[in-house]
C-alpha cells in the first residue's frame, strides 16, 4: 500500500480515463504481436495509441475540472454551475473514448494471433468497467437530471461499451 496521502480530485474519473487508456495500449500490443497474419493491424495499432494518449489527457483534465468543481462547491457563487457543467462533461468524454476502445479491442479479439486473444478481450472489458464507471460520474454529477441528455448518451455508450466487451469475450470460443 502506498503512504500517499489520498488526492481526492483523483477519484474514480481519473481512474476511469486512465484504466481505458491502459486497455487501449493492451489492444495496440495485441494487434502489434498480430501484424503477421493482420494486414490491418499496424493501423489499429495506430487507433489504440491516439485512444490511449486522449484518454490519458481526459483523465488529468478529470482531475483538474474535479478539483476546481469541489473548491467551487466549497465557496457557492455565480462560478458554480460552469464548473458543474465541465464536471458531468469530462466523465462523458471519458466514457465515450473508453466505448471507442472497448469496441477495438472486440475487432481485436475477432481477428488477432489466437495466442493474444485473450488480451484483447481483457481490454475490452477493462475499457467497458472504465465506460461504466465515467457514465455512472456523468449521473452523480449535481446538474444533471434523470432526462438529461448527456446522462442519457453515458448510458448509451456504457452499454455499448458492454456489448463490444460481450462480443470480445465470446471470440475465438
Amino acid at each position: 500500500m502506498s503512504n500517499q496521502p489520498h488526492d481526492p480530485t483523483r477519484g474514480a474519473g481519473f481512474a476511469a480515463g486512465r484504466t481505458a487508456a491502459a486497455a487501449a495500449r493492451l489492444v495496440a500490443d495485441v494487434a502489434r504481436a498480430s501484424r503477421d497474419s493482420w494486414t490491418d493491424a499496424p493501423g489499429v495499432v495506430a487507433q489504440a495509441n491516439a485512444l490511449s494518449d486522449r484518454l490519458e489527457v481526459l483523465a488529468e483534465a478529470d482531475a483538474d475540472v474535479f478539483a476546481a468543481a469541489l473548491v467551487a462547491l466549497a465557496t457557492p457563487s455565480a462560478e458554480l454551475e460552469p464548473h458543474m457543467q465541465r464536471a458531468a462533461a469530462l466523465p462523458l468524454e471519458i466514457a465515450e473514448a473508453a466505448s471507442d476502445v472497448a469496441e477495438v479491442a472486440a475487432v481485436v479479439a475477432e481477428r488477432c494471433d489466437g495466442l493474444v486473444r485473450a488480451d484483447a478481450a481483457g481490454a475490452a472489458a477493462l475499457a467497458a468497467g472504465a465506460a461504466a464507471a465515467a457514465a455512472h460520474l456523468v449521473g452523480a454529477n449535481l446538474t444533471v437530471k434523470p432526462d438529461d441528455p448527456r446522462l442519457l448518451q453515458a448510458r448509451r455508450v456504457a452499454d455499448d461499451a458492454r456489448y463490444s466487451a460481450s462480443r470480445a469475450l465470446d471470440a475465438g470460443v
